[in-house]
């Protein structure tokens, strides 16, 4: 019951605050951009036990692990990054947290500005990966057949 006590419930990592009740490997997942291979690594890079409680480790291992996502472009081959060529610098990437969205919109303004076949997708609202349209992805109206009233003839 004593290290109930210890157990801190969130653990502010980059600018996201993550559950300290999930082991290291699951909790880094929450920050926007870092998957459970990218977790993984992390954790591995900074000497965390990746199955421990986040909200368990020592301030240290915190640490480490702030820097080793911190550090996480820099360390990694350019294929494992989110970003593998960057569309104005041509350099490698991983971005995470607010990064990841802004450049994500940024993305699909300029296929709207360019009016490409995924811009104007994007711009009408309708699926952009090449799924089915005709039975799924309907938006706005009751899908199915209304019957008619008995009382109406």
């Amino acid at each position: 019951m004593a290290q109930e006590d210890e157990i801190k419930y969130f653990v502010r990592i980059g600018t996201t605050d993550l559950d300290g009740t999930k082991s290291v490997r699951v909790a880094l997942t929450g920050i926007k951009g870092v998957g459970r291979h990218t977790s993984t690594v992390i954790s591995r890079m900074a000497n965390v036990d990746e199955y421990a409680l986040l909200g368990r480790i020592d301030e240290e291992s915190v640490k480490r692990l702030r820097t080793a996502v911190e550090q996480y472009t820099t360390k990694i081959p350019s294929w494992m990054a989110n970003r593998p060529r960057d569309v104005y610098t041509g350099e490698s990437k991983h971005l995470l947290g607010s990064d990841l969205t802004l450049i994500q919109d940024e993305d699909v303004n300029m296929m709207r500005k360019i009016r490409c076949y995924r811009g104007i997708r994007h711009e009408t609202g309708q699926k952009v990966r090449g799924q089915r349209t005709k039975s799924t992805g309907r938006t706005g109206m009751t899908v199915g057949v209304k019957k008619k009233r008995e009382g109406s003839a």
